[in-house]
């Protein structure tokens, strides 16, 4: 059954309107940490727990953090696609929430940081997210909710009678860990005041290059969508795959920019001793290597497009950018 207009904004408003409500627990919190914490010298009495909370999130910045997440998008988030039927939300959020941990670890009370370090990477990261954010509702036609990632559709349909609680692990949970730990390096950042070096310049210029290789490979990738559902609109066949443009050398490029943004930022951590902290950006490598395999199955689904694709992947590296090669040779 078809979705009249008017159905579709309604729903559109609310899903909106329901983006920004479940993060009002989270800013509350946030507020009453800075601003209603006892700091030993008021001689208010505060409530035992309330005071408890204070002390153990000043002592453990990275507890409270994962305590808020845990708490607001993994529990919170979850109530809400059982009731939805859907794990949207998850989708536009993953935008914003490096975002806010990265404001969470600059205002903690505790934070210390080189001030022309702070500002590059929080600048870096409000820019990375508007790029993120922008390609998201424009790959969505600018629709709140309208669906679901494909691949935990997948998993909704093959396991329909769990799904219901595995989704906690496998869309949220496992997202915390995730998020989490690819941006430990803005902890990093802001807990040593070590004075800007050749190595935050080259961090820097990492992500950077990164936002700019996203930026043109989602936006090609959106005109060559456009583009086929223009020729199909008009009953003519559409082009198989997109190989123009950055898409020329490299089978994923939009992939490519979001690990250079990541290790670039990872970058940032080691520069200040905390070299650990690139597990995250390692095991978001991982993660989209194993999602390019996904990709690259799909891709082959359709026979009007396999040959071509097969051809494509025979000439063209699958990540990193590089010239054409003969048929004959391996992809890097």
């Amino acid at each position: 059954m078809a979705v009249s207009p008017i159905s579709r904004t309604s729903r559109n408003t609310s899903n909106a309107a329901l983006a920004v409500v479940v993060a009002i627990p989270a800013f509350i919190f946030q507020w009453a940490f800075l601003h209603r914490c006892p700091d030993g010298s008021s001689k208010q009495e505060d409530s035992w727990r309330w005071s408890r909370v204070c002390e153990w999130g000043r002592n453990s910045p990275l507890g409270l953090v994962n305590a808020i997440f845990f708490l607001n998008v993994s529990v919170l988030f979850w109530v809400v696609s059982l009731v939805q039927e859907s794990t949207w939300l998850i989708d536009p959020y993953w935008t914003i929430i490096p975002v806010m941990i990265g404001y969470f670890f600059r205002t903690h009370p505790r934070a210390e940081s080189d001030p022309w370090r702070s500002r590059a990477v929080m600048s870096l990261l409000w820019v990375w997210s508007i790029r993120l954010t922008h390609s998201y509702f424009r790959r969505e036609n600018w629709q709140w909710g309208e669906r679901e990632d494909w691949r935990f559709s997948q998993l909704r349909k093959q396991h329909s009678k769990h799904w219901w609680w595995m989704s906690f692990f496998a869309a949220y949970l496992s997202q915390q860990i995730f998020l989490v730990g690819i941006c430990l390096p803005l902890y990093a950042v802001h807990s040593k005041q070590t004075p800007w070096n050749t190595w935050d310049t080259i961090a820097c210029f990492l992500c950077a290059t990164g936002i700019v290789l996203a930026y043109f490979a989602d936006t090609q990738l959106h005109m060559f969508m456009s583009k086929n559902q223009n020729l199909r609109d008009l009953g003519a066949p559409p082009i198989p795959v997109l190989q123009e443009g950055v898409w020329r050398y490299s089978r994923h490029p939009n992939y490519v920019g979001e690990q250079l943004w990541w290790w670039g930022l990872a970058l940032f951590a080691w520069n200040l001793q905390q070299g650990w902290m690139a597990a995250g950006a390692a095991v978001n490598s991982a993660c989209l290597a194993y999602v390019t395999v996904l990709v690259e199955r799909k891709m082959l689904e359709k026979s009007s497009r396999a040959s071509t694709y097969r051809r494509y992947q025979e000439t063209t590296s699958v990540w990193i950018p590089w010239i054409k090669f003969n048929a004959a040779k391996k992809t890097l």
